[in-house]
């Protein structure tokens, strides 16, 4: 039977597996490949190469590793994944303020080349100059798109980026008054929370602002909070609101006066790439998510790069080693005396490095515009969709265009039905769909968070807004439908009660042996 080109809902079917644990599968004896046993020259010449290790790094028996052919380990992993909602299957655009977009697979095959997977950080820099010069011309690339002086991609992460914010704000102001009180960090209610929590992990007093009445973070807010005691500003812009603060530069100007630092967080740059910069804005400190923004995957929480930026003044406390060029070739500079110190391991995530700089060379300087414009252009689109869903609502500057995202909320939808954001969460997996509600704070009730990115065609939109208006009209005239969703789905009403609970946790296989033998979680 044909598609009625029509009806944008599809039907779907989530496909269920009752699948063990890898190490419950296959048999004793069973194996996935032969390992080749060393010619007996080589063993009279070199040994057993085990004999030759210390013996406090010997282990008395081999690990229990599954004993299982190739052909059972490739359709347990198939399994798995057919178990899971994800870019490449589904209109996946609900995780907002994460970015989630398409990453060209050729990217992914640059990564996956032995030309790269086979270089160990240990080597000789002569020999892993290709390397070294994509990472010095990705730091170009982030001059440029950001206006400022010097950047380290050693940051696992945006929150890990934050942190060395924190870090260098603090170590600034130590090496200018080391007796300094300057122990406040403002921010505002919708940046990032990782904005507030990095902040404090140094110990750091936070002072949130809140919005006035346009939506907007309060500016004379700002005015009474600042003092002698702030050591900087770390702002979200455009805010998890989708809203740009127009007034960037005079809030900067503010903390600045006050002697304080600048700290722009980019996590939420995929609408503004090539249209805005932090230079412009005043910033002295800023980063980028190379996962999600610069098309690296998401990757569950990794592999991430925050890709941490400074001006010149502040070049010198970063991270070392950093990356330089002496005009023929490209070495690890760590001769910073004022550096905070290393951060990560070694240089930091490399393949979300190098899928950034595949990115944007395809791209382009008019590319990266283009993916702001489209990203926007979908954004808002979205909006004047959503809104016209009966039970939906946009709060904070009503009527007004957002940027890459917007904070939606079911707060008259729950009111009217009983039907929640989690129960609509529930209900949009049996389409094959993922609605995010939203991090903290929980200030918008009821709350849906939605970026759809440059990735989607008007047709997965239009799709997706089905999906919403459907389990809407399910809502207000069959709720109990919505209310016990998923019906299609790999679980039936998913919780949080066993994340919550670290006595059900089994980190390990060994674990959960212990606790399969303690009688304190059922075995399968």
């Amino acid at each position: 039977m044909s598609r009625n080109i029509n009806k944008k809902l599809r039907k779907f079917h989530q496909a269920k597996w009752d699948e063990p644990i890898i190490f419950e599968l296959g048999e004793k004896g069973e194996q996935g490949i032969l390992m080749p046993v060393a010619e007996k020259e080589i063993e009279d010449e070199i040994g057993d190469g085990i004999s030759k290790l210390p013996a406090g790094m010997r282990r008395e028996k081999a690990p229990a590793l599954p004993e299982i052919g190739q052909m059972q380990v490739l359709k347990h992993y198939l399994h798995m994944s057919q178990e899971n909602l994800g870019a490449d299957l589904n209109v996946d655009i609900g995780q907002g303020t994460c970015t989630m977009k398409y990453s060209p697979k050729i990217n992914e095959q640059f990564a996956a080349s032995p030309q790269f997977t086979e270089l160990h950080p240990l080597q000789d820099e002569n020999t892993v100059q290709g390397m070294l010069e994509i990472m010095y011309k990705t730091e170009q690339f982030f001059k440029e798109i950001s206006g400022l002086d010097a950047f380290t991609f050693q940051p696992g992460g945006g929150s890990h980026a934050i942190l060395g914010m924190s870090t260098i704000v603090q170590k600034y102001h130590e090496t200018r008054d080391p007796g300094n009180q300057r122990n406040e960090i403002i921010t505002t209610i919708f940046s990032h929370p990782s904005d507030y929590a990095a902040a404090s992990v140094k110990g750091y007093k936070i002072i949130n602002i809140y919005q006035d009445e346009t939506g907007l973070p309060d500016i004379e807010a700002l005015k009474a909070s600042v003092s002698d005691r702030t050591a900087a500003l770390f702002i979200t812009n455009p805010e998890d609101t989708g809203i740009y603060n127009g007034k960037i530069a005079e809030f900067v100007r503010i903390v600045h006066e006050a002697g304080g630092l600048c700290g722009y967080d980019q996590a939420n740059a995929n609408g503004i790439l090539g249209i805005t910069r932090a230079k412009e804005a005043g910033f002295d400190l800023t980063f980028f998510n190379l996962h999600k923004t610069f098309s690296s995957p998401h990757g569950c929480g990794g592999p991430a790069c925050g890709a941490l930026g400074v001006t010149g003044e502040l070049a010198r406390f970063l991270p070392a080693p950093v990356v330089r060029f002496d005009g023929k070739s490209y070495f690890l500079d760590y001769d910073l005396p004022d550096s905070i110190g290393k951060i990560r391991c070694f240089y930091g995530t490399m393949p979300a490095v190098l899928k950034a700089y595949a990115w944007i060379m395809s791209l382009g300087d008019e590319g990266l515009k283009e993916v702001a414009r489209v990203a926007v252009l979908n954004n808002n689109y979205l909006l004047k969709k959503i809104l016209q869903i009966r039970g939906a609502s946009a709060p904070y500057a009503e009527g007004r265009h957002r940027i890459e995202q917007v904070r939606f909320s079911w707060e008259d939808l729950e009111k009217e039905t009983g039907v929640s954001t989690f129960d609509v969460t529930c209900r949009m997996a049996d389409f094959g769909f993922h609605m995010w509600s939203s991090h903290h704070p929980f200030v918008v009730p009821e709350p849906f968070t939605i970026e759809p990115t440059e990735s989607y065609s008007k047709n997965e939109l239009d799709e997706y807004v089905a999906g919403l208006q459907q389990v809407s009209d399910e809502a207000y005239e069959t709720p109990e439908i919505v209310k016990t969703a998923p019906h299609n789905s790999v679980i039936h009403r998913p919780g949080h009660d066993t994340l919550d609970d670290p006595s059900k946790w089994a980190i390990t296989w060994r674990a959960y042996l212990k606790k399969c033998a303690s009688g304190r979680r059922k075995r399968i």
